[in-house]
């Protein structure tokens, strides 16, 4: 073996991982929206990385397993759609997207227990249990009546429930029916219980 060949043998294998990272974020047919990380997350991009993740860092937020989803990903997921009445206008209005279990899911995570912190882009982070995650049928609504939701609304992800068909939350006034439902949601972190 020539001094080329075993340089480019050098470099090649020590390139591995880092290629296997860059392929893993290669996967995705779009920007990344939303990312899962935390207890059972299997994951399909690097650790956290502070210049790509530089929203996250701003929020110490930190990982070292995390499952990306872009736009394709989360749409290719089974839809639900829900017709809450919003606190903006007093409305119902209809939203669609997967089941944040099946989000979940779809991120490798198992189980019942536990809580997820669910973060928006201006650092709110409600924390739900799992169990009234799956109770309540919260989703991921990447759609509002009929279209994808902009950055600068709502979007371009919300996770929230439809409170009109549960009597605990229809009994509150409907500005508060939403606490737990971060719009511009783009981080949930999944907290072993």
């Amino acid at each position: 073996m020539d001094k080329r060949q075993f340089l480019g043998a050098a470099l090649v294998g020590a390139a591995g991982p880092a290629l296997a990272q860059g392929n893993a974020a290669k996967a995705l047919k779009g920007p990344a929206l939303l990312t899962v990380t935390g207890a059972g997350v299997r994951a399909n991009r690097g650790p956290f990385d502070p210049i790509r993740d530089q929203m996250m860092g701003k929020q110490k937020l930190t990982f070292t397993n995390a499952h990306a989803f872009d736009f394709a990903a989360l749409t290719a997921l089974p839809a639900v759609q829900i017709q809450p009445t919003l606190e903006y206008d007093s409305k119902p209005h209809k939203l669609s997207g997967p089941l944040v279990t099946d989000v979940l899911k779809a991120a490798g995570v198992s189980g019942q227990g536990g809580k997820l912190a669910m973060r928006a882009v201006d650092g709110y982070a409600p924390v739900v249990t799992l169990a009234d995650v799956a109770k309540y049928r919260f989703i991921v609504a990447t759609h509002l009546d009929g279209q994808p939701m902009p950055l600068g609304g709502l979007g371009p992800l919300w996770a929230l429930y439809d409170p009109d068909r549960f009597p605990d939350m229809m009994a509150k006034p409907v500005d508060q029916r939403f606490a737990n439902c971060p719009w511009g949601l783009f981080h949930i972190d999944v907290q072993a219980g």
